[in-house]
């Protein structure tokens, strides 16, 4: 199939077959499609709504176009949200993989530059000294070495490129805000991920199911937000053992008061930083709440404990500990040693 056939089945509003959208979508990471085509088929995917076998299939090929991160570990975590949530909080998921590494897991996190936020993982990332810049091999050895490693998106899924023009033009969300977290390039099988809108949560733990995941939580919380909240209830659709089961999270269940996320929106990756750091010192508060109920799930999604509530636990342990503090400057001294001229 080619674009402008696509663009007109999804203008009827009819699905792709899995082979029609891996079709497609390679011709646009190949460069062979034009960015007209390429904004009006993202349109009119949009749209219609994006089915689970079209992103099972746009998955496979983003994967099979990635330079991939081919690590020693055979459990590989990651814990990721699509962003576009508008809430402007600190980067939670970041800060959750770096507990869950600290504990014991590895670590493959996969991000970018803040998109719709203040501030994306790569942005916090380099604010606390980490080189963001590393080759696909270079991240292999940080998280052989370290037990966690930061892959950026444009360095590992070039081909994207092509639809990045178009993409940020029409100024919709499209199919790329929900491939990120489906196209660890280090093929994560275990993640908690964060999803911009209720509606996705189910579906996406179904296309992790075809992708072939082990571990997965994702979720999305009733205020709005791409991970699990201290402020309101949270959606969750949780893939184990092949089955997937939904249900909700109560920060309660875990000893966690509400309390409002004002104090935790940050304005810069400076911010961001500022934030995590005094939450993996084990200093009290929202920031530190919010840290340990994403970071236990990482551990529970990590296959690390057996429930949910142990995983909070054990993300408090390591938070108290300043152990995932420890891990983050690791992290920077590790990835430091790689020139640019190494590349």
């Amino acid at each position: 199939m080619d674009l402008p056939g696509a663009i007109s089945a999804l203008s009827d509003s009819r699905d792709l077959s899995g082979e029609e959208m891996q079709e497609v979508l390679s011709i646009v990471m190949q460069g062979e499609a034009t960015p007209a085509q390429i904004g009006a088929f993202l349109t009119a995917l949009h749209i219609k709504g994006e089915s689970v076998v079209e992103l099972v299939a746009a998955a496979r090929v983003m994967r099979q176009f990635a330079a991939v991160v081919d690590v020693k570990a055979t459990k590989v975590v990651d814990a990721v949200g699509t962003g576009g949530d508008g809430a402007g909080l600190f980067n939670v998921s970041t800060a959750a993989a770096l507990v869950a590494a600290a504990q014991g897991s590895v670590l493959a996190k996969h991000g970018n530059r803040a998109a719709t936020g203040n501030s994306g993982s790569a942005d916090m990332l380099e604010a606390a000294g980490v080189n963001i810049t590393l080759t696909p091999a270079q991240v292999t050895e940080t998280i052989d070495t370290v037990g966690i490693g930061f892959m950026f998106a444009p360095t590992h899924h070039g081909a994207t490129r092509h639809a990045v023009g178009p993409r940020r033009e029409i100024g919709v969300r499209t199919l790329f805000n929900l491939l990120g977290p489906l196209t660890n390039p280090a093929d994560a099988k275990y993640q908690l991920v964060g999803v911009f809108d209720h509606r996705w949560v189910r579906p996406i733990a179904e296309v992790f199911q075809n992708l072939g995941s082990v571990h997965t939580i994702v979720v999305h919380s009733e205020d709005g937000l791409d991970e699990i909240s201290i402020a309101a209830p949270t959606s969750a659709s949780e893939l184990r053992n092949g089955e997937i089961v939904d249900y909700v999270i109560q920060p309660e269940d875990f000893g966690i008061e509400r309390q409002s996320l004002d104090t935790i929106r940050v304005a810069s990756a400076k911010a961001s930083l500022e934030k995590i750091r005094n939450a993996l010192t084990g200093a009290q508060g929202p920031a530190y709440d919010m840290v340990a109920i994403n970071a236990g799930a990482t551990i529970y999604a990590a296959d690390r404990t057996e429930s949910l509530a142990a995983g909070v636990k054990e993300a408090r342990r390591v938070l108290d500990s300043g152990a995932a503090l420890k891990k983050l400057e690791e992290m920077a001294q590790f990835t430091q040693q790689f020139q640019p001229e190494d590349h």
